[in-house]
């Protein structure tokens, strides 16, 4: 069948919406896109959902996004997933967090990274962490580095932590400041180290401690 600007899309059958070519489907408005049912934008194949202008993914109701299976998650671009709001970006489940690529979690904003749940940073991977920016991990908020688990954190490379600001380093807990490796503790600035809580700094181990540089 022929899609144009008119056709209401809604209407049709998850198989007809599964058999559009990419063509058809990156024609479709933001108002036909946005008229999709669940049903309909489950049944999308990956190749369709590349195929998605940045515009339509924007069109995207919160209850769609969340309904994405993890392969249409994993092939979303750059371009589309910078497209999202941060509501739409805080409809991911937890699940759905933890299948993004590196490239495309160090693609999102510090705005688009902080609107983010606590729950959502909790399930991140420790590939994600490790690709996160300067930049990023400089405009974290404190919750949501303090609900990383204790293998992200490690994870983290040495420019991370060094971007640490020192509120930051007051919200890690203690169970992430044992986590450190000796390489981040000496990566850490001055100022963050001077952060450091009393209860943090009783439950660092001997090497941490000795990798503190005079």
């Amino acid at each position: 069948m022929t899609i144009s600007s008119t056709t209401d899309v809604s209407a049709l059958t998850t198989a007809v919406i599964a058999a559009l070519t990419t063509a058809e489907v990156a024609s479709l408005t933001t108002a036909q896109t946005a008229s999709l049912t669940t049903a309909q934008i489950v049944a999308l194949t990956t190749s369709q959902i590349v195929a998605l202008t940045t515009d339509s993914v924007a069109a995207l109701e919160v209850a769609d996004l969340y309904a994405l299976a993890t392969k249409q998650l994993a092939v979303l671009t750059t371009a589309q997933l910078a497209a999202l709001g941060d509501s739409q970006l805080a409809s991911f489940g937890t699940s759905q967090i933890a299948v993004l690529s590196t490239a495309q979690f160090a693609s999102l904003t510090t705005s688009s990274l902080n609107a983010l749940t606590t729950a959502q940073f909790a399930a991140l991977t420790t590939a994600q962490t490790a690709g996160l920016t300067t930049a990023q991990v400089a405009a974290l908020e404190t919750a949501d580095l303090a609900s990383l688990k204790t293998a992200s954190l490690a994870a983290m490379t040495t420019a991370g932590i060094a971007a640490l600001t020192t509120d930051e380093t007051v919200a890690l807990t203690t169970a992430q400041a044992y986590a450190l490796t000796t390489s981040q503790v000496v990566a850490l600035s001055t100022a963050s180290v001077a952060a450091f809580e009393t209860a943090d700094l009783y439950a660092l181990s001997t090497s941490q401690v000795a990798a503190f540089t005079t």
